[in-house]
């Protein structure tokens, strides 16, 4: 089976959940974000992923937040994250946002997978609940999920599960897996599917190099992302990484694990793309270090990218 997804490029940023001070969804802000991301030259988005803070929404607000954004998105397509401990859950928000016009949806292992096998069933059996005709995005995430899935794991369910149309590849060190599925296809020993890479981008400079399709992350500045891999399609490729340099002190700083949504809704907030950067409880907030860390990165990235004068 192919679809739209099997052939996707660009980037696909990954949408933040945009609350009030309150803790109730901020939809006039999700609609913000969406328009801000068509602007930018978006190729695609992603809602309900890891750093959408899903598993604190209810399926109602799963689906109004999805609802929302495939109506405002256009022609744009949208992937929804369905992962659920079960299936039954993730069989009815998968038919709930495809009734609505989502593009596909996407699906992290659960932790408790540890072999080849049980990594293949999980995701035929996944396949098999949500229907056969559903577009499904693999999440290859091992520094979150502890799974790990070798080329050779990843080229068989894409042969066995005609479904699976695009890989959010979030492996670290990553970079020779990407080069090994590519070669895959060259030998016809696994078919085609999007290769879009995570991460914050930390690694996206070089990952296209190794033949990525673009980006499937968050960023607070997922219009750089997008700019990149412009430069990079076009042969730009020292401007590419001359771009993609200057904003590298601040994507590492918004890879620390517990801070970095923290820092992205803060600095969405400071480019007037959300109203407030809170955390549904349970969740963070910057503290006053934190924040005089993140004026001085953005101060120092000012001076090659306006955009960080926010």
């Amino acid at each position: 089976m192919t679809t739209g997804l099997n052939n996707a490029q660009g980037v696909f940023p990954i949408s933040p959940t945009a609350f009030t001070p309150d803790g109730a969804v901020d939809y006039a802000s999700m609609d913000r974000l969406t328009e801000f991301y068509v602007g930018i030259g978006a190729t695609g988005i992603t809602v309900l992923g890891q750093l959408g803070e899903a598993p604190k929404l209810s399926l109602r607000e799963s689906v109004a937040i999805a609802k929302g954004m495939v109506a405002k998105a256009g022609k744009l397509p949208v992937i929804v994250g369905v992962s659920s401990p079960g299936f039954a859950s993730m069989r009815e928000l998968t038919h709930e946002v495809m009734a609505i016009g989502a593009s596909g949806v996407m699906i992290a292992p659960p932790n408790t997978l540890r072999t080849d096998d049980q990594i293949v069933t999980y995701y035929r059996q996944a396949a098999d609940a949500i229907g056969a005709d559903v577009p499904i995005v693999l999440q290859d995430y091992p520094l979150t999920f502890s799974v790990q899935m070798s080329p050779a794991v990843i080229c068989k369910m894409v042969n066995e599960i005609p479904s699976i149309a695009m890989l959010k590849h979030e492996d670290w060190p990553g970079l020779e897996k990407i080069s090994t599925l590519r070669k895959f296809e060259q030998d016809k020993t696994m078919r085609h599917l999007a290769i879009l890479c995570g991460n914050g981008g930390l690694f996206l400079d070089y990952e296209m190099s190794r033949g990525a399709d673009g980006a499937n992350t968050g960023y607070c500045f997922p219009d750089m992302l997008c700019d990149v891999v412009r430069l990079k399609t076009s042969g730009e490729i020292e401007a590419a990484h001359d771009l993609f340099d200057a904003h590298l002190p601040l994507l590492r700083y918004e890879q620390q694990p517990g801070v970095g949504l923290a820092v992205r809704k803060h600095i969405m907030m400071r480019r007037g793309i959300i109203a407030s950067d809170v955390q549904r409880s349970p969740g963070g907030k910057l503290t006053a270090a934190a924040q005089a860390e993140v004026n001085h990165l953005l101060t120092r990235l000012a001076r090659h990218d306006p955009r960080a004068e926010c």
